[in-house]
This record gives structure tokens, sequence and C-alpha cells, in this order.
């Protein structure tokens, strides 16, 4: 007898599993760290972009960096002192209160101590003025604070904030209004090198934005040092669109 070789009978009716496309960008990736482009001139960004993280520079109304869903204020030491002083950071501590996840960081402990720094440079402010107000911030308005040494710190605090699961925040919040001394203030603050009270001392000796811009580079440096040089190449730097 002959036999003869049975061909496997196809099943129609089973399963066939398809074989799972390998996607290697099918990781989570990390969102974009939103930032205030007022801090351009931060090295913060530079230290972010060297821990391969994707930054994007916005108009915040509120806080200077946006992880995830946490706002962050961030202040280096002579600016929390300044801004303490002029009670701009009073209004800025509840314009944060919109968010429900906020972040104050104090940047620079390791280049200039908190409490000598203010004695030193504001004269008279007792050093436990300022551990009151960090009280306050911490007790009254309920936003904790992160102690950083220098930009590299900072940035490796926000890089740690980045991996953690949570979820988006919302970009609508509202600026409060600034009053009429305060809006001055804030457009010089804008210029590199310039803090709350460098800003003070210029508008209180030039009397104006205008007069501050039309002011000789020999009388910008009596208050800004060689910072001066900067502002005015900034000042008269050529605007190309591209």
């Amino acid at each position: 007898m002959k036999i003869l070789n049975s061909k496997p009978v196809f099943d129609i009716f089973s399963k066939k599993e398809k074989p799972k496309k390998q996607n290697p960008e099918n990781k989570n990736p990390e969102e974009k760290i939103i930032i205030d482009y007022r801090e351009r001139n931060s090295s913060v960004n530079i230290q972010l972009n060297k821990l391969g993280h994707e930054t994007e520079f916005r108009e915040l109304k509120v806080g200077d960096y946006i992880v995830k869903d946490v706002v962050i204020e961030r202040k280096t030491v002579s600016d929390f002192i300044g801004s303490m002083i002029n009670k701009r950071l009073l209004k800025q501590l509840e314009e944060l209160q919109q968010y429900p996840n906020k972040l104050l960081i104090i940047e620079g402990i390791s280049e200039a101590e908190l409490y000598t720094d203010g004695v030193s440079e504001n004269n008279s402010i007792n050093p436990n003025a300022i551990r009151g107000f960090i009280l306050s911030i911490l007790l009254r308005h309920k936003i904790p604070i992160a102690y950083t040494k220098n930009s590299e710190d900072t940035a490796k605090y926000i890089s740690v904030l980045s991996r953690k699961k949570s979820s988006g925040i919302s970009l609508k919040a509202k600026k409060f209004s600034l009053g009429k001394n305060e809006q001055l203030e804030f457009i010089i603050e804008g210029f590199p090198g310039i803090g709350p009270k460098k800003a003070k001392r210029l508008l209180e000796k030039f009397g104006s934005i205008q007069n501050i811009i039309l002011a000789p580079t020999e009388e910008l440096q009596k208050i800004l040092g060689k910072n001066a040089l900067l502002i005015r190449e900034i000042i008269e730097r050529k605007y190309f669109p591209k």
C-alpha cells in the first residue's frame, strides 16, 4: 500500500498572534520643563539640558519653572532678601496659591550665607526677621522650600522632580496686578544682573526707565559695575527678524 504524505490542515478559526512591534519611543517620554523667558540668563537651563531634559521658554504669569504639576519660584539668596524687603515676594507667594503643588527654591547657599548676606547688603536686617519670614512661608503660606548650593544643584532638584509620577498643570494662572512703581521695577529687573535692590536704586537715581536708557555708561557703572557694559550693549542691540 502506498502511503501519501498528508499536509497539515490550516485552521481558519485559530487566532494567530501578530508579533508586537518594538517601539523604542513607546516609553513614557519626559514632558518638557517649562521655563519663564526671564530665566534665559540663568544657567539652570544649561544644566537641565546637560542632564538630558528638553526645556521650553514661555511667558509664565506665575512662577519661574513648571515641572509636570508643580510650579517653582526660584530665588537667589540676594533676590530672596531683596524681594522680602520690597514685599514683592509676598505677592508672588499669594500668586502661587493658585496651584495645588508649589515649591520655593532659594539658590546659592554655598555662595552666600542667608543670614549674614542680609545683614551685610541690607544693613539693618535682623537674621531673626529672615527666619520669621521663612517660617511664615512654611506655616502660613504652606509652601515648601528647597535650599540649593548653586544653579547645578537647582537643576538636579528639578530633574528629580520631573521623573516623579504626576498629572499635568494648567498654565492659565493670573498675574496679580502690580503697582505703578512695581511695574517699573519689574521691567528693570528683566535685565541680566539687576535684582530688586539695584532696580530700585536705578529708578530712584534716574527717575524713569527712559532716563536709565539714556544715562551715560559711566553713571550706570556707579550702581551696576561691569554689568553696565552688558546693559548698554543690550539697549543698543539691533533686532533682526527671522
